[in-house]
C-alpha cells in the first residue's frame, strides 16, 4: 500500500465557552486552517487536493449541512474541491485523519487537508417538531454537548449518563480519589504552562483576527483556556454531578472553540510539491465500550492498534490520551499498566 504523510499541521487558539472565537461561525473557523494550510505550503497546487475531511460532533447549528465544503469553499479554494464531514463525536478529527490516510493508502487519493471545527459556544437550542396537530408540550434542547432527543429505548438499554457522570463512573469502578484526580489536572496545567512559556506551539498556531464590541482590531494568538492553579485551590471545587462527588470543574476539560487542520500526501505527492514531512501515518484503530464508562475507550482501540501493527507500548517514545477527565486518563493508564507519571505520557 501507499505510504501516508503529514506534512504540516495548524490550528487556531483554542478559547473558553463565549470567548474571542465565539463571534466567528463554524464554517468561517474552519476555513481559517484550511486557507493557512494552503498559504504556509507555496509549491501545493490546490487543484491536486482530493477532499477536505473534516470531523465536526455538534452539527446541529450553522455548522449543519456539511461545514467541511462549507469552510473550503469560504476559504477560497476553488468550487471544484470537494468536502465532507464526519461525527465520532470527541474522536471526530482524529478519525478525518484517520480516514484521508485510508484513502491515500488505497491509492483513491494523493493530498488531503483533514481535521476538525467546533464552535460549542454558537451550538444552538433546538426544537423537534410536533407529534400531533396543535401540541402544547414542545421541549427546547441545548445541543452545546451531551444527549439530546433521546430515545427510550436506548435510555433502558445503556442509560444516558452525561459526560461527567461516565466520569464518576469510572472514578467508582477503577478507584481513583478526588486527590489523584486533582493532581493530575495540576500538572497538566503546569505541562502546557511551560510547553507555552517555551514557544512549542509557534508553529502550529494560526493568529486570528478579530474585531472588539469598538470596532478595534485585535489579534488572538494565545489559547485562552487554560490556566494556572494551584492544588489548595483545586479542592474547593464542588463536585459537578453531586456536592460530593469526585469530578469537578478543575479536573474535567472545558467547553470551547477551535478549529485544526493536518496537510496528508503520499510518499509521490511528498516528492513532487516538496513536503516536508513530519511523521508517517501507520495505522489506525477503534474500539467500543458501553456508554456509561465511554471514557476508557482508547484502552480498547489502542490494543486493537498496536496489534494492527505489531508494535507495543514499550516502542512508543510519546503516548497521548485525550483529557476529557483526568478521572478518564487516569483509568486508561491503569487498565494498559502505564504509571500515570510516566514521561512519555500527555
Amino acid at each position: 500500500m501507499e505510504e501516508v504523510f503529514i506534512c504540516d499541521a495548524v490550528r487556531t487558539p483554542f478559547e473558553k465557552y463565549k470567548g474571542a472565537l465565539s463571534t466567528i461561525r463554524p464554517d468561517d473557523l474552519g476555513a481559517i486552517p484550511i486557507k493557512s494550510m494552503v498559504e504556509r505550503n507555496k509549491d501545493l497546487d490546490v487543484n491536486e487536493i482530493d477532499d477536505i475531511i473534516f470531523g465536526c460532533a455538534n452539527q446541529a447549528g450553522e455548522d449543519n449541512r456539511n461545514v467541511a465544503r462549507m469552510a473550503a469553499l469560504l476559504s477560497g479554494l476553488p468550487k471544484e474541491i470537494t468536502g465532507t464531514t464526519i461525527n465520532r463525536l470527541c474522536g471526530s478529527g482524529m478519525d478525518a485523519i484517520a480516514m484521508g490516510a485510508r484513502a491515500i493508502k488505497a491509492e483513491e487519493a494523493s493530498v488531503l487537508i483533514c481535521g476538525g471545527v467546533e464552535s460549542m459556544s454558537r451550538a444552538p437550542y433546538v426544537m423537534g417538531k410536533s407529534e400531533s396537530p396543535f401540541a402544547r408540550n414542545m421541549k427546547i434542547e441545548d445541543t452545546t454537548m451531551g444527549w439530546r432527543f433521546v430515545n427510550k429505548k436506548m435510555k433502558t438499554m445503556y442509560g444516558v449518563d452525561s459526560m461527567p457522570e461516565t466520569a464518576e463512573n469510572l472514578a467508582e469502578l477503577y478507584n481513583i480519589s478526588r486527590e489523584e484526580q486533582d493532581l493530575f489536572a495540576y500538572n497538566s496545567q503546569r505541562k502546557f504552562a511551560k510547553a507555552a512559556e517555551e514557544n512549542k506551539f509557534a508553529a502550529e498556531l494560526i493568529p486570528v483576527k478579530l474585531v472588539d464590541k469598538k470596532n478595534n482590531e485585535i489579534i488572538f494568538d494565545k489559547d485562552e483556556h487554560p490556566r494556572k492553579t494551584e492544588l489548595t485551590t483545586l479542592a474547593k471545587l464542588r463536585g459537578v454531578v453531586d456536592k460530593e462527588g469526585t469530578v469537578t470543574a478543575g479536573n474535567a476539560s472545558g467547553i470551547n472553540d477551535g478549529a485544526a487542520a493536518v496537510l496528508l500526501a503520499s510518499s509521490k505527492a511528498v516528492r513532487k510539491n516538496h513536503f516536508n514531512p513530519k511523521a508517517k501515518v501507520i495505522c489506525s484503530a477503534v474500539g467500543g465500550v458501553s456508554p456509561n464508562v465511554m471514557g476508557i475507550g482508547p484502552v480498547p482501540a489502542i490494543k486493537k492498534v498496536l496489534k494492527m501493527s505489531d508494535l507495543t507500548l514499550d516502542d512508543m517514545d510519546v503516548i497521548e490520551i485525550n483529557e476529557a477527565f483526568a478521572a478518564q486518563v487516569i483509568s486508561v493508564s491503569k487498565e494498559l499498566n502505564l504509571d500515570i507519571n510516566d514521561k512519555r505520557l500527555n
